[in-house]
């Protein structure tokens, strides 16, 4: 909700839409490794099983083509979100911001108060006192068991939670998990409470390429100097008081109350500039909202673009070529990757012939048979047994005249296991009278699954192309 100050509307903190936002995506993380639609998962890159689910749909390890495509979504994604937002998704979406909110906003000043207040992130907590000792371990105690409930949400993605549970009761046999979800929240708790927002600044390689993606038109935490005065020669703070200010810039508008000062995380003061450790919190927006408001004027601090706070030039560009051709790729790779996963087939199939080219044999009606034998390396990608047969496709002309003689019947193949099948092809008519050379005849194998009423599944069907190869004449007559 907004509030009005002297005729002037303040709109509500973006404080509150990032704690909404937070909450949101915290509930995404938690919830979605538990979701299953016929046995799959939203994500999950199983190394154990070799598997890939993606928008509920299982792929093979075979399948991993379509890993670079949500590598390059990812990236592009973020890169495209710098050119148009700034450094926001620092702000928003990054799980090490989430957390320090989390535990210093959350634990550290609203459940134990040890901090005084949000407002000032500055100010460290005087642990001179015994009482302020104790809430400290108490608030590490509490960010030790939330980073182990993060660690383990992480494998998640990784080892599904209904194989992780059963993991972690056997340690013997799978220690390495047990101290995967241990390291990572060691590193959280080491991250979040020590670090702080120290890995936004010297450690996160991000901050060092955001300044690369800004063009004038990006959108950020600004301050207007126009209006406020410039409390700044280069890098060295030329006024810390209001008069001083007015003194030297009479129109000047800045109190120097610096709460813009004292809200920010990375402790910057935005009213020196464009700054690599800016995560686009938007924590001085609403700090300078809230004092110009009660003032009866508009914040000094926006979330606005070079091109209208400094140059003032005009309205920020949102939708220009740059960030039209960000979002044209992402359209693209979506497609292709939606397409590419829709064409999933249902088992894998390699077909090779085997080093002896065919077998002929002379039957007692004077007809003479031909085999070919090839080697089928199976595997069955559904999460239940299935029976699986073939049926072989010659050449229009040439219907019934080559067929499967082994195997003779359907046969089982269970979950993730790979099978070998020697499959043997043969025809008893004459397909080519060559005198030359062996005739080369091209055929199309189907390999399917077969329901539980015995009939082809239109599903689990795949088509490949390999060749039946004839001899040529002399050596059918040398049979006979």
């Amino acid at each position: 909700m907004s509030e009005k100050t002297k005729g002037i509307e303040i709109p509500t903190p973006w404080r509150i839409k990032r704690y909404y936002f937070y909450a949101m995506v915290t509930v995404i993380a938690l919830v979605l490794p538990w979701i299953q639609i016929d046995g799959n998962h939203f994500f999950l890159l199983s190394f154990d099983k070799l598997k890939l689910h993606l928008a509920f749909i299982q792929f093979d390890m075979q399948e991993l083509y379509l890993m670079p495509f949500l590598l390059m979504l990812m990236f592009l994604g973020i890169f495209g979100m710098t050119v148009m937002g700034g450094r926001v998704f620092c702000g928003w979406v990054c799980p090490q911001t989430i957390f320090r909110v989390i535990y210093r906003d959350l634990i550290e000043t609203k459940i134990l108060g040890l901090r005084g207040r949000i407002k000032n992130k500055q100010k460290d907590p005087d642990m001179s006192k015994m009482e302020n000792k104790v809430k400290k371990v108490i608030a590490i105690l509490i960010w030790t068991i939330l980073a182990l409930i993060a660690g383990a949400d992480f494998l998640w993605f990784f080892v599904p939670p209904e194989d992780f549970f059963v993991y972690l009761s056997d340690f013997t046999n799978h220690w390495t998990l047990f101290g995967s979800v241990l390291g990572i929240a060691a590193f959280l708790i080491y991250d979040i409470v020590w670090m702080k927002e120290n890995f936004c600044v010297y450690v996160c390689p991000y901050s060092r390429v955001q300044s690369v993606l800004y063009d004038d038109h990006t959108v950020m935490a600004l301050y207007d100097m126009h209006r406020g005065g410039n409390i700044y020669d280069g890098h060295k703070k030329q006024y810390t008081k209001q008069k001083d200010i007015q003194a030297a810039e009479s129109h000047a508008e800045c109190t120097a109350c610096e709460a813009c000062v004292t809200v920010c995380p990375t402790h910057i003061d935005i009213r020196q500039g464009l700054q690599l450790e800016c995560i686009n919190c938007l924590e001085c927006v609403d700090a300078c909202t809230t004092v110009m408001g009660k003032l009866g004027k508009p914040s000094l601090v926006t979330w606005s673009s070079d091109y209208e706070i400094v140059d003032q030039k005009g309205k920020t560009k949102y939708f220009r070529g740059k960030v039209l051709g960000y979002i044209a790729v992402l359209i693209i790779l979506s497609i292709t990757l939606g397409f590419m996963g829709s064409t999933k087939e249902h088992m894998l199939l390699n077909i090779n012939k085997e080093t002896r080219l065919y077998a002929t044999k002379l039957l007692s009606d004077g007809k003479v048979r031909v085999d070919n034998s090839y080697m089928f390396l199976f595997q069955n990608t559904e999460n239940e047994k299935m029976k699986f047969y073939f049926e072989v496709i010659p050449p229009k002309g040439m219907e019934g005249k080559i067929v499967i003689v082994k195997p003779s019947k359907a046969f089982t193949a269970i979950p993730g296991t790979k099978k070998k099948k020697i499959v043997t092809l043969r025809t008893t008519d004459v397909l080519a009278d060559n005198e030359r050379k062996d005739t080369i005849i091209p055929i199309t194998i189907h390999a399917y699954a077969l329901d539980k009423d015995g009939k082809k599944s239109e599903k689990v069907s795949v088509i490949r192309h390999s060749t039946f190869i004839f001899p040529r004449k002399d050596i059918l007559d040398a049979v006979k």
